[in-house]
């Protein structure tokens, strides 16, 4: 099968919460395959071709002189010099007009562990086109943001990186009461600590869905804090 974009992100392990992704979207991104329709299907028909993930790397065609092969050995080496991460939690969480699971408690370990790794594998990224710049610029972003998405392909990487794991796309406002409802019961037994031990190199398929390639395990030593409670 041919890809032609990749990105690195978080997708749980497989069990019970990678199971509800792939119940939900109806796209388990691990196996590449579709599932009966979803329970919400229009309200997830936007982020299904994603799958169940966090983005640590957003999505970017190879640069010319570079390979997939590469591409992950890259990953395993820079995966297995930054340490596991435990989040506190992770809530539902209304962004904008759509919901997703977002990180709780401090997020600094992740959050300079995402900029390592958008940085560290950005020569493997091919410039944008015009055409990808302007589709980008449509959202009416920030200088700051544009700023980002010159120097890494992205508006909101670095100092404007959120992890979130996408839920939906737009709702109307009346229709997010009950899914938040359906959610809130659902994903009730994965809202506890979670760890994040690895992540995983997906490509993205003619039809525009994402396929986990490899998933590197993070290695590293967890980082001493200073006095203030700061990696």
């Amino acid at each position: 099968m041919t890809f032609h974009r990749f990105a690195l992100y978080w997708t749980p392990p497989e069990g019970p919460f990678s199971a509800f992704g792939a119940d939900w979207f109806g796209w388990d991104i691990a196996r590449g395959a579709a599932h009966a329709a979803p329970p919400f299907e229009e309200a997830t028909r936007t982020p299904r071709k994603y799958g169940f993930h966090a983005t640590i790397k957003p999505p970017f065609r190879l640069a010319p002189d570079t390979s997939l092969t590469a591409l992950q050995t890259a990953t395993e080496a820079l995966c297995a010099s930054l340490p596991p991460v435990t989040l506190d939690g992770l809530a539902i969480t209304r962004i904008g007009r759509f919901l997703a699971l977002t990180g709780q408690g401090d997020l600094s370990t992740l959050n300079a562990t995402a900029a390592e790794l958008v940085a560290g594998l950005d020569p493997f990224r091919a410039a944008l086109s015009d055409v990808e710049l302007a589709k980008r610029r449509r959202t009416r972003l920030t200088p700051d943001q544009d700023k980002l998405l010159q120097q890494w392909g992205y508006p909101y990487v670095m100092e404007a990186f959120r992890f979130h794991m996408t839920l939906t796309g737009n709702l109307p406002s009346e229709a997010t009461p009950p899914i938040e409802a359906h959610l809130q019961t659902a994903l009730a037994p994965f809202l506890g600590p979670c760890k994040i031990e690895d992540f995983t190199l997906c490509g993205e398929d003619a039809a525009g869905h994402f396929h986990q390639l490899s998933r590197h395990p993070l290695c590293g030593l967890t980082r001493p804090r200073n006095e203030n409670g700061e990696p």
